[in-house]
């Protein structure tokens, strides 16, 4: 036996591959269970991974926009150009001019009247003007140039009752009930034709009205309508009660649907004292001559609005040694009224003019034979003197016979609210009588 015998190569080789060979597959093996519980890991994509970065920058680069309002009212002399020249060149504001014209002019733009300018990083953005108390003007830009628009001004509305009675003067009667003096110059308004708010009131007399109360972003802002009102004066009492008959516009109405508005005003002004009234006999305190006065003096201070107190035309403008500056107006029926001692006369009132019932035609002075600013108003008819005082004018048109039903239905409502003094319908409403003429 030959014990030199040694093994071939080849077969330890083989061997050596073999060992190789479970090496790599457990290595593999190994690997595979590594990675398994990579695939049961939670998905997130690549845009989600940086969208919350990238988000944020963009959030963080947005600048905020500072906003601005100038608010104002427009002062005496203000202008366009005054007002918005320091946002638009000279070009501009004459093309906002123009097309303004058709809405709104403005040169109309009235001192007094509250304004706002709205800025968005001190660039113009918005002008708000109240034309009035109910409408308001809106400018902003457009792509055109301008947008112009007016609009009903918002206002909260509340009713509320109000009642006081006279001591010295409505204005102080109102007052006290910690209202302001606008309310008594609108309920006078409102009975400017039954009642000489100067003459005729007496301590003692008293008022009642159903207003409306005004509310703009939250702060009083004036009133609205007097829904209705009483006035109680020497005994008699006057109900008006707003109503709209059909497609007139709406108006006052006593408690039998008669119009409040009648041919003649009681009075050429507003609040303001007696210092003469008509009377056949008169001291004249300048020429000391005892001589008729058939006027009526109302002494008010130089520039005085003065109003007509009727329909009618401008029949002499001028003046004279004793009257002053002087209008005469020629009304229906027969009527003329003089207003004498004037300072000087309304734009546009000139001989020939048409004059319309309340329009300012001049204003209180002291020219002519006169000792103190004063208005002397006179009336004739048919060229004989009348005493103003004692006139019974006509009313116009009372509430229609297809709207009555509707005006004394609403009426007996609205004067329920004014409590248990105020006056009801009159019998006659409720009978086949014929109506009161006022």
């Amino acid at each position: 036996m030959n014990h030199d015998f040694q093994p071939p190569i080849e077969t330890h080789s083989r061997k050596r591959r073999g060992g190789i060979k479970l090496r790599v597959w457990l290595y593999l093996g190994l690997a595979v269970l590594l990675a398994v519980p990579l695939f049961f890991r939670p998905t997130v994509t690549l845009t989600e991974a940086h969208s919350s970065p990238e988000e944020g920058a963009l959030t963080s680069s947005v600048p905020e926009i500072r906003r601005e309002v100038l608010s104002g009212e427009i002062a005496p002399g203000d202008t366009l150009t005054a007002l918005l020249g320091g946002y638009f060149t000279p070009q501009e504001i004459h093309q906002l001019g123009q097309e303004s014209k058709s809405i709104f002019s403005l040169s109309r733009i009235c001192a007094g009247q509250p304004y706002k300018i709205c800025l968005a990083d001190d660039e113009f953005e918005r002008f708000e003007y109240d034309i009035d108390s109910e409408e308001q003007l809106f400018i902003s830009r457009n792509s055109d140039g301008f947008a112009i628009e007016r609009a009903d001004i918002p206002y909260t509305i509340t009713t509320a009752t109000v009642s006081g009675v006279i001591e010295t003067s409505l204005f102080e009667a109102v007052t006290a009930t910690g209202e302001n003096s606008v309310l008594a110059m609108n309920l006078a308004d409102i009975f400017a034709w039954d009642i000489d708010f100067i003459l005729d009131i007496r301590k003692g007399d008293s008022f009642q009205a159903l207003i409306e109360k005004r509310f703009r972003e939250g702060e009083p802002a004036g009133y609205g309508r007097i829904l209705a009102a009483e006035f109680a004066n020497r005994g008699k009492t006057f109900p008006a009660v707003l109503f709209t008959d059909g497609d007139r516009r709406p108006d006052y109405y006593s408690a039998d649907g008669q119009s409040l508005r009648k041919a003649f005003l009681k009075a050429p002004l507003s609040f303001t004292r007696i210092s003469s009234g008509y009377t056949m006999r008169r001291l004249h305190p300048i020429t000391k001559t005892w001589k008729a006065h058939p006027a009526i003096d109302y002494a008010a201070p130089i520039g005085t609005p003065v109003k007509t107190v009727g329909d009618g035309t401008v029949t002499q403008k001028g003046y004279k040694k004793g009257n002053g500056y002087y209008l005469k107006i020629r009304h229906f029926g027969g009527y003329e009224t003089m207003y004498l001692h004037l300072s000087r006369f309304a734009k546009g009132i000139r001989k020939g003019s048409r004059v319309s019932q309340g329009q300012r035609i001049a204003y209180v002075g002291s020219s002519g034979m006169s000792t103190g600013p004063h208005l002397d108003f006179r009336m004739r008819k048919n060229g004989a003197p009348v005493n103003p005082q004692r006139i019974k004018a006509p009313s116009i048109a009372p509430v229609s016979a297809d709207n009555m039903d509707k005006f004394k239905a609403e009426a007996t409502t609205i004067l329920a609210k004014l409590g248990d003094q105020t006056i009801r319908l009159a019998a006659e409403t409720n009978s086949d009588a014929p109506r009161r003429q006022n």
